[in-house]
């Protein structure tokens, strides 16, 4: 059975679990201000604790959001962002065309985010996490959730464990590949197929995650098409189960930091034919790596 969050104490700011596993609201900082290096890490410390922390009321230009994030590591551009852009390292996140949707703008969009994935894991080094702020926000709708992997993988029988511990899997990301050739190359001389475990040692906890996403994960190595297919979409199904799950009611000027290692998160469009603008900055992170002794 999957665990609650340990209780922790804060100094520097507030903190209010969401629910008993993932998710909290941070109180009293101000993500536009030259925070001292003590709230840093204890925003590290919360995000480690609750996998997705969120901040409200935070009226910050683009300069101070890439500033904060860059105080966890180094930042990625997107290969979909435009090659003039200003400030490349925000990924601007809103629907074009809502005919573009399947089913005419209610159902799930073919490469849209409305799906439960965790960004980037086509990458070598994908992210440590994503900093995500809300700019234009529905009257009603457009919420996004998230989904506790470290719970996902608890919540498996002890045989199927033992089993995905020691499975890899392909992810591909070559939905990117029309953004990659518009920067002057192809997709797949920027970035190949990667391999990663499918259940990943979180690199600061020790935790064993699931780390397979209906979004970018190809196949299971070593398995045939109909095993790793039948295994693919049993693990998938683990991050829709509500228990494992925070919902978050978005506000103009609200932020979702989360930790892209230990969970993953689908945006409802739900919200059609209104407007939703995000704005997200993303922090590299490491080789995903699983380690029996942890």
């Amino acid at each position: 059975m999957a665990t609650a969050a340990p209780a922790r104490d804060f100094t520097t700011f507030g903190v209010t679990a969401l629910t008993p596993r993932i998710g909290a609201e941070i109180e009293g900082v101000d993500l536009g201000s030259q925070l001292a290096q003590e709230t840093i890490d204890e925003i590290y410390q919360a995000l480690l604790t609750y996998k997705v922390i969120f901040f409200r009321d935070q009226d910050i230009t683009q300069e101070q959001h890439i500033a904060f994030a860059r105080r966890f590591g180094d930042l990625e551009v997107h290969p979909s962002t435009p090659k003039d852009q200003p400030n490349p390292e925000v990924f601007h996140l809103k629907p074009v065309d809502w005919n573009s949707y399947a089913g005419g703008g209610q159902n799930k969009m073919r490469y849209g985010a409305n799906l439960w994935h965790s960004d980037v894991t086509w990458r070598e080094k994908p992210s440590l996490g994503s900093v995500l702020r809300g700019r234009i926000i529905p009257e009603v709708g457009g919420d996004t959730l998230w989904s506790d992997q470290v719970a996902a993988y608890e919540g498996l029988s002890p045989a199927m464990k033992e089993w995905v511990c020691s499975l890899t899997a392909i992810h591909d990301g070559s939905v990117f590949a029309k953004a990659a050739a518009e920067r002057g190359g192809t997709f797949d001389a920027i970035i190949p197929e990667q391999e990663h475990p499918v259940v990943r040692t979180h690199p600061d906890t020790g935790e064993r995650a699931l780390y397979v996403n209906c979004a970018f994960t190809k196949r299971i190595k070593g398995l045939s098409e109909k095993e790793s297919d039948w295994l693919l979409d049993h693990l998938y199904a683990q991050a829709a189960i509500p228990e494992y799950q925070v919902r978050f009611r978005w506000r103009e000027n609200s932020i979702a930091f989360w930790d892209n290692r230990a969970c993953q998160h689908y945006a409802a469009a739900d919200y059609a034919p209104a407007m939703r603008h995000m704005e997200r900055v993303t922090i590299i992170g490491d080789k995903p790596f699983f380690d029996p002794s942890r």
